[in-house]
């Protein structure tokens, strides 16, 4: 029961990052009609409006019956989800501003680090070696595919706010997994909405404008596919697995971005994406397994006598 448990989480997981991968390719197209707050604004709120057109269907199938809503005692940890998923786009922002492209990618895959590391730390979630090992052959992954030069990885003030984004996002997380045994729809809801309109009154504060209405809906129409159904499915994969184990198989997204470019933009992808593609594969499999790494030579001598 617990390992069927166990492979439902993760093939949440996994849904969710593949709905989050259409964003980077997508994203990337409509950056040429949009600005990047603004954008982040919008398909904050299209996760949101999504949900809200979701929500008579779920009625109707009756999926809403057995779901808790969140209470007063849950406000601190919505609060705080909210005010990071508005601080985390603003420090990458700045980030971005003072660092490479290439130091940029390899940095945001902190999160997966930070997510571990705040759950064990913070939280007191129980993280055993082989998920340990698993995160790190998953962020030995993350790193390949993020650059294809290590010569051109330079530290800068830019990078300490790409690794603030990540705790931000890492801290996000742990705040969703305190309260993922509720109705996720609520969830994804609150997050699209407060977020959402965070994001935007930044955007319009530093001078940003939308030129082009139409790119107004499609990354509406993104945003509920990309964080919407991906949040959503990221919530209930918590539930099984916990933040730090559901992390490590969210870190699929890259890959899974990567093909879908390869298809839009003919792009074809360097050698080191197929090493990186064995090192994730090793990751998830440490991930996916609750076995110790090393058996304890006392249980194997009484196994025996």
């Amino acid at each position: 029961m617990k390992e069927r448990g166990v492979g439902t989480g993760i093939f949440l997981a996994v849904l969710a990052a593949a709905f989050y991968s259409v964003s980077v390719p997508l994203s990337k197209v409509l950056l040429d009609y949009m600005p990047s707050t603004l954008m982040a604004g919008f398909l904050y709120l299209g996760a949101g409006a999504g949900m809200l057109l979701l929500a008579p269907l779920r009625r109707l199938k009756g999926a809403k019956a057995g779901e808790q809503k969140l209470t007063k005692r849950e406000l601190p940890y919505v609060i705080a989800m909210i005010v990071l998923d508005i601080a985390a786009p603003v420090c990458l922002l700045f980030g971005l501003a003072s660092t490479t492209a290439a130091n940029a990618s390899l940095l945001n895959n902190f999160e997966i680090v930070a997510t571990a590391l705040i759950a064990l730390v913070v939280f007191r979630e129980k993280i055993s070696a082989r998920l340990w090992l698993g995160i790190l052959f998953v962020t030995l992954s993350c790193a390949l595919l993020s650059f294809e030069d290590i010569a051109s990885l330079q530290f800068s003030y830019g990078s300490l706010f790409i690794l603030l984004a990540c705790v931000c996002w890492g801290f996000e997380n742990n705040c969703t997994r305190k309260i993922s045994s509720k109705d996720p729809q609520q969830i994804v809801l609150l997050k699209g909405i407060f977020s959402g309109l965070g994001s935007l009154a930044i955007g319009l504060a530093i001078g940003e404008r939308v030129t082009a209405v139409w790119s107004v809906f499609a990354v509406l129409g993104v945003g509920f596919v990309a964080y919407g159904l991906s949040i959503f499915f990221y919530v209930y994969a918590q539930r099984y697995l916990g933040a730090a184990r559901t992390s490590a198989y969210y870190a699929v997204a890259p890959f899974l971005g990567t093909a879908l470019s390869l298809i839009i933009f003919r792009d074809m992808p360097h050698y080191t994406y197929f090493i990186a593609l064995g090192l994730m594969a090793i990751g998830a499999w440490l991930s996916s397994q609750d076995k110790p790494l090393f058996k304890r030579r006392g249980k194997e001598n009484g196994e025996e006598k």
